[in-house]
């Protein structure tokens, strides 16, 4: 069974909808959940932010955040998240901000994405560095990477 058909069964057993908040995937993580048969009882919504100002405008993302950490930090992660939560009816929220590539910084290399999960319980963020796999791969490892941790937020929710 594929991750996004074990999200759709446990958040449907669970009464949760989801919404995402994507930067660098640019809607894959929607697309896989509305891939199934049945989604529309377990997937609300998914903002698609790819500019700062689409951050901030549809998610709330501060400009000061932005300002002092930087688009793809786990600050901005969160922030998207509790942000996709808040403008949706879902009870749980994934966000994914990054740099998929060509590109990059000492600072901020290539494949490092900032994951962001939000819940009425609690908001969490984490980075991985799936480093420099070229910009389709980076961003199929942060699709996948996001709906694991859906799963596992599911697995936390009552």
């Amino acid at each position: 069974m594929s991750i996004a058909a074990q999200i759709l069964e446990l958040a449907r057993t669970k009464g949760v909808m989801i919404a995402c908040a994507e930067s660098c995937t640019g809607g894959l993580v929607a697309a896989a959940l509305t891939e199934l048969p049945g989604s529309s009882m377990m997937f609300d919504r998914g903002f698609v932010t790819y500019t700062n100002a689409a951050k901030t405008a549809l998610l709330g993302v501060k400009p000061g955040t932005l300002h002092m950490h930087g688009a793809v930090s786990e600050e901005v992660a969160k922030e998207m998240a509790t942000g996709a939560l808040a403008g949706s009816d879902a009870g749980l929220a994934v966000s994914i901000t990054g740099i998929a590539g060509p590109g990059g910084s000492d600072n901020k290399p290539e494949g490092r994405v900032c994951f962001g999960l939000a819940s009425g319980i609690q908001v969490w963020s984490v980075t991985q560095e799936f480093g420099a796999l070229g910009r389709s791969r980076v961003r199929t490892a942060a699709r996948d990477y996001a709906q694991t941790l859906l799963l596992e937020g599911l697995h936390t929710l009552p």
